[in-house]
């Protein structure tokens, strides 16, 4: 029998969302969910329970949309009819206006399954409303002191949401993350973990941006046989003897391929009752996302995904808007990547400086709520990799806060020469203009930005014609 309050709720959202979109106002998510959940709060559990293939819920400090989107794609190559917040609106009310505009009003038309992005904040919350079937945990980093405290905080909120889980439940972890790893082991749910299993791309040293140094059972300092990407690897407990445990989804054989694209042998093992090994190319760069890779790789495998449907989706995976994101612009080629966090810099810095490089970087700092007000973070960041040898092109530094990071870049090494702080604090569309100004025809531009540069630059470029706005991707 339909529910009348959820019609109603569910109704109002379609409405609002088409309106606002129509109005080309925004992508209609944070106001049409709000008034849907003051009209039915229990809308999102109502919506969800309709599914019969249940709800994935993928959730971690960095990749959530990227992963999300590689695995409501492999989901879709599968034969699924997927639900999925794909813009990237992540807290309760964006999640109800995403499943309120795809699902019909009454039942479920075709629609099977759902991909939930979460909100690290939200997470418990989300666990609790849609039940799912099951969950994927990305990483915890530091992010945005100011919002979500420290890490262990984020990690204590999400301890008893997976504990609730139950035993048909399944809780798909990044075995390489320490927190992860510890946060998961006393779970009820079958527990499927992923990580990296490759000697080619590793670092010497914890970076000075890691946070999860120390054991979580006896709080000696972590020792790791090989170290991928800030406190993520293969680690273990000198004193208690706690170690990563065994990956049953692994990526070696790792090769970058410059900024956009990934190839790496995927195995498998011990996985719905088969052990497997494929190559896959992602259609995106960087080593994180070779973990993001893996892991929508690892939840489609337990969902019964086959191989070559994966490989398929990965091949021909496109950038969300804003991660590593190409566009062309008055002649130069920008390439638009979000970064939040010390960690989220520190890997797009490393691949850009992988090798000697004289095109333009450009680094816009908001301090805006959605970015967090605190930006002392920007001392975590390694920005001495721009003043390295062979880093020759120029630094602009933009936004809100770009004076701050001016500075932060001179203490860096980065020389007056090549740092231009003429388009600091100026909006991001008419810095946009400066910065074309002062490059050259055929230049490649590598654009670092928090996430309200992002959406002011991305939506400078929508009104100009150079990219759609990013709910019509």
């Amino acid at each position: 029998m339909p529910d009348p309050r959820a019609t109603v709720a569910a109704a109002a959202s379609k409405a609002l969302t088409r309106g606002l979109r129509v109005g080309g106002r925004s992508g209609g998510t944070a106001l049409p969910g709000l008034v849907a959940n003051r009209l039915d709060p229990r809308l999102l559990d109502k919506l969800a329970a309709r599914l019969p293939a249940g709800v994935i819920v993928i959730a971690g400090t960095n990749g959530k949309t990227t992963t999300s989107r590689m695995l409501a794609g492999m989901l879709t190559g599968a034969g699924r009819h997927v639900v999925h917040n794909r813009s990237g609106s992540n807290l309760v009310r964006g999640i109800s206006a995403a499943f309120a505009e795809q699902m019909p009003l009454f039942g479920r038309g075709s629609i099977d399954i759902g991909v939930i992005e979460s909100d690290e904040n939200a997470f418990p919350e989300v666990v609790a409303r849609v039940q799912p079937r099951v969950v994927v945990l990305l990483n915890l980093f530091r992010d945005q002191l100011d919002r979500y405290g420290e890490l262990e905080t984020i990690a204590a909120d999400w301890t008893p949401a997976i504990r609730s889980l139950p035993g048909d439940a399944t809780v798909v972890v990044n075995a390489d993350d320490p927190t992860l790893a510890a946060l998961a082991k006393g779970a009820a749910a079958k527990l499927v973990t992923y990580g990296l299993d490759d000697d080619g791309y590793t670092l010497t040293a914890l970076p000075h941006a890691a946070d999860a140094a120390t054991c979580r059972f006896c709080e000696a300092r972590l020792e790791y046989r090989r170290l991928f990407l800030s406190h993520l690897g293969e680690f273990s407990c000198p004193q208690c003897g706690w170690r990563r445990p065994a990956l049953q989804v692994s990526g070696s054989r790792i090769e970058l391929r410059g900024v956009e694209r990934i190839a790496m042998r995927v195995s498998a093992a011990r996985l719905n009752q088969r052990t497997q090994a494929f190559d896959v190319e992602v259609g995106v760069g960087g080593l994180y996302n070779a973990y993001n890779a893996l892991a929508a790789t690892a939840a489609a495998l337990a969902l019964g995904v086959s191989s070559d449907i994966i490989a398929a989706t990965l091949h021909d995976f496109q950038a969300a808007f804003g991660r590593l994101e190409r566009v062309e612009f008055r002649g130069r080629a920008l390439t638009l990547a979000l970064a939040k966090n010390p960690v989220g810099f520190n890997e797009l810095l490393r691949l850009l400086t992988a090798s000697p490089r004289a095109t333009p970087i450009v680094i816009g700092i908001n301090d805006l709520d959605a970015d967090g007000r605190d930006v002392s973070w920007l001392w975590d960041v390694d920005f001495e990799a721009l003043g390295g040898e062979g880093q020759t092109g120029k630094v602009f530094a933009v936004g809100i806060r770009g004076s701050d990071l001016a500075v932060r870049l001179k203490y860096a090494g980065v020389g007056d020469e090549r740092l231009d702080t003429a388009q600091a604090g100026k909006p991001l569309g008419a810095a946009l203009d400066g910065i074309v100004e002062a490059t050259h025809p055929g230049d490649d531009i590598f654009l670092l930005l928090t996430y309200t540069a992002m959406l002011e630059l991305r939506r400078s470029l929508a009104e100009r014609g150079a990219v759609s706005h990013f709910w019509e991707q």
